[in-house]
């Protein structure tokens, strides 16, 4: 059984930055794809960015140069670091292990 849970999301300015990490509990973290995802009401939830077991990463065209991800094996966590953020940025972003495992959600907000 894997278990995500999300933290970090936020108020803030744009230009700031948030730092959005999600703990795995479950087994063999360090060969799952691990991504975050991103939902605004309306919209379908679009892929933001992944990092393979090993540690290669994609992102979405719309946030390359200013959003990285990251794993730590160690500690079985997956960072999202996201730095001049635009109030377009602003959703719920879902930490996802495909196909099937989804976090709860965490609130991003880019707002004066």
């Amino acid at each position: 059984q894997v278990q995500l849970v999300e933290s970090g999301g936020g108020l803030v300015q744009p230009g700031g930055s948030l730092r959005l990490s999600c703990a795995f509990s479950g087994s063999n973290f360090n060969i799952r794809t691990m991504c975050w995802y991103r939902q605004t009401p309306g919209k379908q939830r679009e892929l933001v960015a992944l990092v393979f077991g090993a540690g290669g990463t994609n992102y979405a065209d719309f946030v390359k140069g200013r959003f990285t991800i990251s794993r730590d094996n160690t500690k079985n966590t997956v960072t999202l670091q996201m730095n001049s953020l635009k109030p377009e940025d602003t959703a719920v972003y879902y930490c996802h292990n495909p196909p099937r495992y989804w976090g709860q959600g965490t609130q991003v907000t880019v707002s004066s």
